[in-house]
């Protein structure tokens, strides 16, 4: 195995930015080109860096492999090791980093994996940064052998973009497989361990289907689970209950189950600290709720600094300057001009959080990245800032509906007084720093991760004007991830735990290509992106859950939720804010609720407002952000999960009459063959024109319409 060190020293290297940064003509800034200044090095600076990088791959790329002119490329893997100043105010945000254990020289230190995919000669990059933020430390570029043609990353390797990422979840279990970030742990002054309530849900999203005598603590072997730190059970609480919302906790005595693990029921009880065993079996088609005293937090929310720091490291640290063994330090080298960063569901939260705190300025105040691409976050952050943090947990209405990622004001980018709990604040509130934004999300966000939020009050009236840095776009008639049926897309699927059938691809790459280079031109050139197109900010686009329902076409085979999830604000005790903190309340208590809204549909049962993707211009079906419980695990007036619907056009308009469907069918909609590749033809022009769409991707999907059996 080949391991190559850098160690210890960052040189004084300063980047200018201009009086107020680059930014771009509509905040009134000038974007300026980057003027690297070198400076004298130094020996060990006062500040957040990395202090070691150890290489333990260095591999050709999909077999040495060129895309395009900028030829072949190599991966990199390895090891950052990072400390931070915890009295910085940068730092000091981080829940209980003064409580984490520090070096002679009072820093903290933790360590992360890390990939880097660069040009083999990086003469040929365009000398930028893109950085694929991993989701619960999943990277599809970690292990990949290729990328699929025509895909964002291949679009990425072609333009010459060296693309990184580092784990930032500490409780991710580290393997081969997931980059993983090593936090410390917190505790008192005097060595003994904090202790505090923490709070697991376990049902059919995190039980196997048949029941289960025991699980881990957090309820999958896949993250590390936090200690109880007393194993009487008379000491903690386990409930029961029939539904996520509306049915009453049921408590299950203390002589009934155990901490340990029991794979084939108490004879075989195993006691342990991180597992919990249920004698009499979980039933999965249940809901179980565990409160118990847990020790050790890990310091979650240095997560955000291993994403700052190592970006910062590449961006600006000089390639020339050498340890005692001779080995140059960055990789990269000194001419990385611009970073840009994206990242879907539980990392365009996280991304969103990022901004929030603001990690976007590192310890000298240079940005870390000039563009940011949260998708499929809806309203929502997924603070990792807390005590006894859980960032995989996600909050939707029929799953750990009132746990910590249904997150606090702010959930808008501009600055605004939320009505209900009083707060003003927003994410974008740095202008010196902060980066231009474009969040993508789909119709899933507004049913499930409360996407009005963001346009909308708690009292449904609109916010003011998107500070002028924000673009939101929405992907219309798109599940979360961006799944849709249709063109170019698979045939309906389905799920065990839901009652509709499921979506069969996703259109994700196509757009977030066209975001990219539009990213890249406002943040480099200062040419504006396209305009917001998101519901709410157009008349007609955003309706009340009971006009959707009652407005929704009756489609033979597909059930309709009864409401999308709610939010109350959420009180966690006298210790936690809108920055984050301790929660002492474990359930919390539930507030007032805000209103909540979802977008507007057609007499097709296809989103009205958003960018309207070729499925939805020239669709073959129609596809829903939404789908319902399978009745045999949940009712059906709950949400699964998600999960979309997607349901096809009858052909004729004597089989969609036979079975009683209200939409048009294929013939009547297109006529015959050629109609349908004219409708094609006609919405992928409309969307390059648009960009949202690229030129070599409307000529993909008309030449796909062409070949396509529809109507032949």
């Amino acid at each position: 195995m080949e391991v190559t060190m850098w160690k210890g020293r960052e040189a004084k290297s300063e980047v200018v930015h201009g009086d107020k940064g680059w930014v771009s003509r509509v905040g009134g800034f000038t974007c300026l080109p980057l003027i690297a200044i070198a400076v004298a090095c130094c020996s060990v600076p006062a500040e957040a860096h990395v202090t070691k990088l150890v290489i333990t791959e260095n591999v050709p790329f999909a077999g040495g492999r060129e895309f395009g002119t900028v030829g072949a490329y190599e991966r990199l893997k390895g090891i950052a090791y990072f400390e931070v100043d915890p009295r910085d105010p940068l730092n000091a945000v981080i829940t209980d980093i003064d409580k984490a254990p520090q070096n002679a020289r009072g820093m903290v230190e933790f360590s992360s994996a890390f990939m880097i995919l660069k040009p083999a000669d990086m003469a040929k990059g365009n000398h930028k940064i893109f950085s694929t933020v991993n989701n619960r430390g999943n990277d599809g570029l970690l292990n990949a052998t290729s990328v699929v043609p025509g895909s964002f990353n291949e679009l990425l390797l072609k333009q010459g973009y060296t693309v990184v990422d580092v784990g930032w979840e500490g409780d991710r279990v580290p393997s081969a497989l997931v980059l993983a970030a090593n936090l410390p742990r917190a505790s008192h002054g005097d060595g003994s361990p904090i202790v505090g309530p923490m709070r697991i849900e376990y049902s059919d999203r995190n039980l196997p289907l048949a029941g289960s005598f025991d699980s881990t603590l957090k309820g999958s072997a896949a993250f590390l689970s936090y200690e109880t730190a007393d194993t009487n059970t008379a000491h903690s609480t386990l409930t029961v209950r029939d539904t996520e919302l509306g049915s009453r906790k049921t408590p299950i005595p203390s002589n009934r189950w155990a901490f340990g693990s029991c794979p084939t029921g108490q004879a075989s009880l195993v006691p342990s600290t991180s597992h919990i065993c249920y004698f009499d079996r979980f039933d999965a088609t249940k809901v179980y709720e565990l409160i118990y005293p847990a020790k050790n937090p890990i310091v979650m929310g240095l997560g955000h600094a291993t994403t700052r720091d190592f970006t910062s490291f590449l961006r600006y640290s000089v390639e020339d300057e050498e340890d005692d063994a001779g080995t140059p330090k960055n990789p990269l080298g000194t001419r990385i001009t611009r970073a840009y960063a994206t990242g879907c569901s539980q990392t365009g939260l996280y991304l969103r959080d990022f901004i929030f705190y603001g990690f976007n300025e590192d310890e000298r105040h240079r940005r870390a990245f000039e563009g940011i691409i949260p998708t499929c976050a809806g309203g929502m952050r997924n603070e990792l800032n807390v005590r006894f943090a859980d960032p995989d947990v996600f909050s939707d209405r029929d799953f750990q509906h009132d746990f910590m990622q249904t997150a606090f004001p702010p959930f808008t980018y501009g600055v605004v007084t939320d009505p209900i709990s009083g707060i003003t604040d927003g994410i974008l509130k740095r202008p010196d720093t902060d980066p231009v934004v474009m969040q993508l999300d789909s119709e899933s966000e507004f049913w499930q991760l409360m996407g009005s939020l963001q346009v909308r009050d708690g009292f449904g009236n609109p916010f003011p004007t998107l500070p002028w840095n924000v673009r939101l776009y929405f992907q219309s008639s798109t599940s979360h991830g961006f799944a849709t049926g249709g063109l170019l897309e698979g045939p309906s699927g389905s799920s065990a735990l839901c009652a509709n059938p499921t979506p069969g691809g996703s259109n994700f790459d196509n757009t977030l290509k066209a975001l990219a280079v539009a990213l890249d031109e406002w943040a480099d050139k200062g040419i504006e992106p396209p305009p917001s197109n998101y519901p709410g900010l157009k008349h007609g686009t955003l309706v009340r859950p009971d006009e959707f329902i009652a407005d929704f076409p009756t489609i033979p085979g597909i059930g309709v939720p009864t409401g999308p999830n709610t939010y109350q604000i959420l009180n966690w005790g006298p210790l936690y804010n809108s920055e984050g903190g301790i929660m002492s309340f474990q359930p919390p208590v539930s507030g007032p609720s805000y209103e909540m809204f979802v977008p507007k549909s057609n007499s097709d049962g296809l989103n009205v407002g958003g960018i309207r993707p070729i499925q939805v211009r020239a669709p073959l079906g129609t596809t829903m952000g939404w789908n319902i419980r399978n009745e045999k695990h949940r009712p059906q007036d709950s949400m699964c999960s998600l999960t979309g619907t997607y349901a096809p056009f009858a052909t004729t308009k004597a089989e969609r009459l036979a079975i009683g469907d209200p939409r048009p069918s294929l013939e009547e909609r297109y006529g015959d063959h050629d109609g349908f590749v004219d409708a094609v033809t006609k919405a992928a022009h409309e969307l390059v024109r648009a960009r949202f769409l690229l030129m070599e991707d409307g000529d993909k999907y008309i030449q796909a319409a062409k070949d396509s059996s529809v109507l032949k």
